[in-house]
């Protein structure tokens, strides 16, 4: 090991001796002061226009435009400068020959010369630990962690490059050759995880030999084993290669014996590899301040009560036009999507399925009119270079499983024991589910399911529409992300004399028609055996669910609420909602829940239930006008000739009896489609409504991943400040560098 060090320590001055390693440096401190400045001015901005988020620290360094984003990017451009002459100086000037005759081991030289460069990859780490120094002073409760694993990685990353190039080095006598052929293969293994991924076996072998992305995990936060591993095990291959390839000079042993013993490194090396990667093996540690980077403990509970294997299977249908996130091309890219998984529950089988049938893509099948779902299926195919074979036929499929009431959509199905269910993609930007879909999808199979019971038979809100005045999109809507089918619940309809002995709620929304004194009689039952009821009336039709409202001692009051505004019809009433027990405080609830067209409630104080009103109506702006209000009321002003009343009043109100939940509001359309999909104004009725089914549920579902935001929400400096540490960091610092250089190097030359 002496030796070894030695021969380090002398590499390391003949690497300084020569400018090329400081102006690698110095670049290397300007490029990362660069991108730190340009950032850092960026959020300084952001911040006194109002624009900061939660999260500084994230957003600066491992956002898709971060620093070290964009600098692992850059970072296979400095290493053939520096390793180009490691062995190839030796060679050509031919005193590898003394190495070769000296008592001194080939591999003692070999990692010598490699410790040089680790060495140096550790200074060119320093520049960018200059950046977390400032980085801690200036951002409020910085994630200073975060920054110290993306650090680590570069790190990792620097020194399997020096590796690579240190083998280039011992290949030719020529310096700018070994450049420029390390500068090839580290491009090459930085582009070869995209070649040939529609072959399931290449597809494994080329995305582990890619550096690319590999540093990525580090630079959000989160360390695992495999990816040291693979980095430890790519820098002893090159290492080790390198050392095989300077014996072999000296040896006169058979060709096959040389190739032979390479073979046999690579292929421990990829053994390794594929044994440190297998879920069970791999270790994590997650950075962040906030765990980011790991499940919540709400998902990691449910995961933990699914003991023994869980079977997804992805159903892809080639005419879907979320097919291509499925395809053996993104394969690697889909598996990641259960990384987070595999760390808590290894025994995860993963399967895929190929298929084709007619979809709701009508885009494509308007660019094909008049062609069959096959005939579209073989042109897309061809167009995509797949082989049609591969999909299974609309016949074929059906005897595997029915997918007509998923819309033939790219779905996944999770199978655990002899229980299985949907996962589903959704039409918004982000397409794939996230861990609160992943986590009900887990859950349904771990618990028993509540249904959602919607009454119909008298013309009440359908879950089956989707026009402006029904409920489909909240209820049973598959392709919104926040439906109560994808959140965990079964949803159905029934009658109120057939209401499921097991359901969970029953949702009665504004009827059109009289219920009938057997109905009443069905639901008083339910109710009086603690059964939870949503009850959602209108003002314009209060006499006929106040039958419904009479068996719990409620009523809608006359009249309408009405609220001053300056954008909106005064029958828009917009609440604030109180949170507690059953409303849980969030930003979107602060936004407050839109009631177009709202009575306001009351109730008997001996019904025997605990009332808690959850939204209100305030003397400030809104009154309760009593007179019929025309729908072309553009303003609203106090008239007591109208019967204007001012004051509290209730609009949804939440009531209990133990572990009986029922809640009543005045107004059905809060929970429309049109009002779900309002665009004008942010408000929190899908907020609202959530937390209103997790309280129906015993806080069951949906299931809360919430995570409290990181605390790094400010840069404490201002655009003075930014331009100190622009200067210091692209001026100051870089020259003070320079002159240091400039003084050693003239010293050296004098002596």
């Amino acid at each position: 090991m002496k030796t070894t060090f030695r021969i380090a320590k002398l590499e390391l001055s003949n690497l300084f001796y020569s400018p090329v390693a400081w102006v690698v440096l110095i670049i290397f401190l300007v490029q990362g002061g660069w991108e730190f400045s340009s950032m850092l001015e960026r959020m300084q901005r952001a911040q006194d226009m109002g624009g900061l988020t939660p999260g500084v620290t994230n957003t600066m360094f491992a956002s898709f435009f971060g620093i070290f984003t964009k600098m692992k990017e850059y970072l296979y451009l400095y290493i053939p400068l520096l390793t180009m002459g490691l062995i190839s100086r030796e060679m050509g000037s031919g005193s590898i020959k003394l190495v070769y005759s000296s008592p001194v081991k080939v591999s003692a030289v070999v990692w010598g010369k490699y410790l040089a460069m680790v060495f140096y990859s550790f200074l060119l780490m320093l520049c960018l630990g200059v950046l977390l120094f400032v980085t801690a002073f200036i951002v409020k409760d910085a994630d200073i962690w975060l920054v110290f694993a993306g650090i680590l990685g570069l790190f990792l990353q620097v020194c399997a490059y020096a590796a690579i190039g240190l083998f280039m080095s011992s290949l030719t006598t020529y310096q700018v050759v070994a450049a420029i052929t390390t500068l090839a293969l580290l491009a090459g293994l930085n582009y070869v995880g995209k070649l040939w991924q529609e072959l399931d076996f290449v597809r494994d072998l080329t995305y582990f030999l890619s550096i690319s992305g590999r540093v990525d995990e580090f630079i959000d936060g989160l360390v695992s084993s495999k990816d040291v591993f693979y980095f430890l095990i790519v820098i002893c291959m090159f290492v080790g290669l390198t050392i095989l390839k300077l014996r072999s000079d000296r040896e006169s042993k058979p060709w096959f014996v040389k190739y032979g013993r390479y073979a046999g490194l690579v292929l421990c090396g990829l053994l390794l590899g594929y044994v440190s990667s297998r879920p069970t093996w791999v270790l994590y540690k997650d950075m962040t301040a906030s765990k980011s980077r790991t499940l919540t403990p709400a998902s990691r509970e449910i995961v933990s009560k699914l003991k023994g294997p869980l079977e997804i299977t992805t159903y892809v249908n080639l005419l879907d036009e979320n097919y291509f996130s499925a395809l053996p091309i993104s394969r690697n890219n889909d598996l990641k999507r259960y990384d987070q998984y595999f760390r808590f529950k290894p025994d995860i089988a993963i399967k895929y399925v190929y298929y084709y049938d007619t979809s709701s893509n009508v885009e494509l099948f308007t660019r094909n009119k008049g062609l069959s779902a096959k005939q579209v299926a073989k042109k897309l195919a061809e167009t995509m270079k797949l082989d049609f074979k591969d999909f299974l036929s609309p016949a074929e499929i059906k005897k595997q499983v029915d997918l007509s009431g998923e819309q033939n959509r790219l779905v996944r199905q999770l199978k655990w024991r002899n229980k299985t269910t949907f996962l589903r993609t959704y039409n918004d930007l982000m397409r794939q589910p996230g861990e609160q879909e992943f986590a009900a999808a887990l859950k349904r199979l771990a618990v028993d399911v509540p249904k959602a019971v919607f009454i119909s038979g008298h013309n009440e809100r359908s879950i089956k529409r989707m026009g402006d005045a029904d409920i489909k999109l909240p209820a049973s809507e598959i392709t919104f992300r926040y439906s109560l089918v994808n959140q965990g619940f079964d949803v159905t309809e029934a009658s109120m004399t057939a209401i499921p002995s097991d359901a969970a709620v029953v949702i009665i929304a504004d009827p059109r028609t009289p219920y009938s004194a057997t109905e009443l009689v069905a639901l008083k039952t339910y109710i009086d055996k603690g059964g939870n009821v949503l009850i959602a009336g209108e003002p314009s039709r209060k006499e006929i669910v106040q039958p419904v409202l009479d068996l719990i001692g409620v009523r809608l009051d006359n009249g309408m609420v009405l609220q001053q505004s300056e954008d909106f019809a005064p029958g828009l009433f917009i609440g604030k909602v109180h949170t507690g027990d059953v409303m849980k405080e969030s930003p979107r609830l602060s936004a407050g829940v839109v009631f177009p067209g709202t009575a306001t409630v009351s109730w008997q104080a001996d019904n025997g239930f605990t009332a808690m009103p959850l939204v209100e109506t305030n003397i400030e702006n809104t009154i309760r006008r009593v007179a019929p209000v025309d729908d072309s009321l553009r303003t609203v002003v106090y008239n007591e000739a109208l019967k204007d009343e001012k004051g509290v009043y209730p609009v949804a109100v939440a009531f209990t009896k133990g572990k009986q939940r029922i809640l009543v509001a005045g107004d059905v359309d809060f929970m429309s489609n049109s009002e779900l999909l309002r665009s004008n104004i942010q408000t929190g009725n899908f907020t609202f409504l959530m937390n209103l089914f997790n309280w129906f549920s015993n806080k069951e579902f949906p299931v809360d991943v919430y995570r409290a935001p990181p605390g790094d929400d400010q840069v404490k400096v201002s655009a003075a400040g930014v331009n100190v540490i622009k200067w210091m960091l692209l001026g100051v610092l870089p020259g003070l560098i320079a002159v240091i250089v400039a003084a050693v190097l003239v010293r050296r030359q004098r002596r």
